[in-house]
């Protein structure tokens, strides 16, 4: 059977993995859009969470089969139709995540100083679609509008000390714009309340240990909430406690080091949670060009747990921010005219993985369940769909005996269309480049940003 998947994040690469180690004859093909693979492993983790990359080798493993191929700088819906990839393999599953961003949809969010998370973290990951994003780091205050694991993300790579970052695979350009940067406040802001956000412990932990960096959370907000959350799941408990515990710790109660509580004390930098806002619109500079803050509508909970609905009360409350970054979601997008797509949800309507009424055509990852959950959710959730593929095989559902020519096929359309695939060992090509580059400044690798940087860089 030859089996091809769109997209090499990590929805591809464990769908590929599992066909190739559950089936002893799978042929599996990967394309991808950019000249390098990876998806969100290299463009979506933040520079300093380098042990959430390994999962690259295990990636890298795969790529290397005999029985699968990577074919980077592919366009699908573009170069190569989905109608033209489903002639050419029994199945195609389609991995190619969540390429856009949520709009807040209010009066001035296209105002300069505001940025989606989506973009800032491409910035600084090196994701060429945002490399020219130069976002106006001069003002001292930044709100981030969301309470995630990507809005703390954000805040903690503002509020770095820059011998942190220094050693990371953050971008050459970002680092120069971060070591200019006036930016030494930072709000995260949720319509919900504490026991309604969306980031984890491990996340939180990491920004109250931020070296340099104040927490200021408001003990008031917190009131009470020992008792609501006595008998809720573990890992909500244990991170309320934590925002208790940081709220209500004046400087110096912590058991540290003297000099330690002097330098929290006198921390240049600060960051704090704000809950129940909800926001109404960015306001303009007096020229009408800039962000010079937001307002925004107080709310209130009504039901409780994950399932509380912030409504707005009337009252309103304005915050003075020259940056705003959106942090409400990534979203998926129709990739071709020929493949169902639900676009209240986001997703591709399938039923474990198997698109709705288009038999042979599978999805995986984000535009499977939409854009939520870190790496291992999606290994599970490709794991499913990949378990369909196999399944539907092994049924006949997938009739192997009719010959597929897979990327013979392919080859001469791209051809056709001028399009040269890049192979897996032009990125191996790319990726020493960028380690040898990195080894030079200290760092584990300099991302190259350029996508023509990178064809050339291989002879394209």
């Amino acid at each position: 059977p030859r089996v091809c998947v769109v997209g090499s994040g990590p929805a591809g690469f464990y769908t590929a993995q599992h066909i190739l180690k559950h089936h002893g004859g799978a042929q599996v093909d990967i394309y991808e859009k950019l000249p390098v693979p990876f998806g969100l492993v290299r463009f979506g983790v933040a520079p300093d969470h380098p042990e959430v990359k390994n999962v690259i080798n295990a990636f890298t493993q795969t790529a290397r089969s005999e029985r699968c191929t990577y074919y980077g700088n592919v366009t699908v819906g573009r170069d190569v139709t989905v109608a033209e990839l489903r002639q050419a393999y029994h199945a195609v599953v389609l991995s190619y995540g969540a390429e856009d961003n949520r709009v807040l949809g209010i009066p001035g969010e296209n105002l300069s100083g505001v940025y989606s998370a989506r973009a800032f973290v491409g910035w600084y990951n090196g994701l060429p679609e945002n490399r020219d994003l130069k976002p106006d780091l001069s003002c001292e205050t930044a709100l981030i509008l969301g309470h995630g694991n990507v809005a703390l993300d954000i805040a903690r790579i503002l509020l770095s000390p820059l011998r942190l970052l220094r050693k990371t695979d953050i971008t050459d350009g970002s680092l120069a714009a971060l070591a200019s940067s006036k930016v030494k406040r930072v709000w995260l802001v949720g319509r919900r309340g504490p026991l309604q956000v969306a980031f984890t412990i491990k996340e939180l932990r990491e920004m109250v240990n931020l070296p340099g960096a104040r927490p200021v959370l408001n003990p008031a907000d917190f009131t009470g909430l020992e008792n609501a959350i006595k008998d809720a799941p573990r890992p909500r408990k244990r991170l309320t406690e934590l925002m208790i515990k940081t709220a209500l710790e004046k400087p110096g109660e912590k058991t540290m080091e003297v000099q330690e509580v002097v330098a929290q004390a006198a921390a240049p930098r600060e960051w704090g949670l704000k809950f129940q806002r909800s926001p109404q619109e960015v306001l303009p500079t007096a020229d009408g060009r800039r962000a010079r803050g937001i307002r925004m509508a107080l709310t209130r909970l009504e039901g409780s747990g994950d399932s509380a609905k912030a409504v707005p009360t009337g009252d309103m409350e304005e915050l003075e921010c020259g940056l705003v970054l959106s942090s409400i979601g990534y979203r998926s997008l129709p990739l071709d005219p020929v493949v169902p797509f639900d676009t209240q949800r986001g997703i591709i309507p399938n039923s474990s993985g198997r698109v709705e009424g288009v038999p042979g055509l599978y999805c995986s990852g984000w535009v499977k369940r939409g854009p939520t959950g870190v790496i291992i959710t999606t290994m599970n959730d490709s794991f499913e769909t990949a378990q369909s593929v196999l399944e539907d095989l092994r049924v006949g559902v997938l009739d192997v005996s009719a010959s597929r020519e897979g990327f013979g096929a392919v080859e001469n359309i791209l051809h056709s269309r001028g399009v040269r695939p890049v192979s897996f060992s032009d990125w191996e090509k790319i990726d020493a480049a960028e380690v040898a580059r990195g080894k030079a400044a200290g760092k584990p690798r300099e991302k190259i940003v350029d996508p023509q940087e990178m064809l050339q860089l291989i002879g394209h």
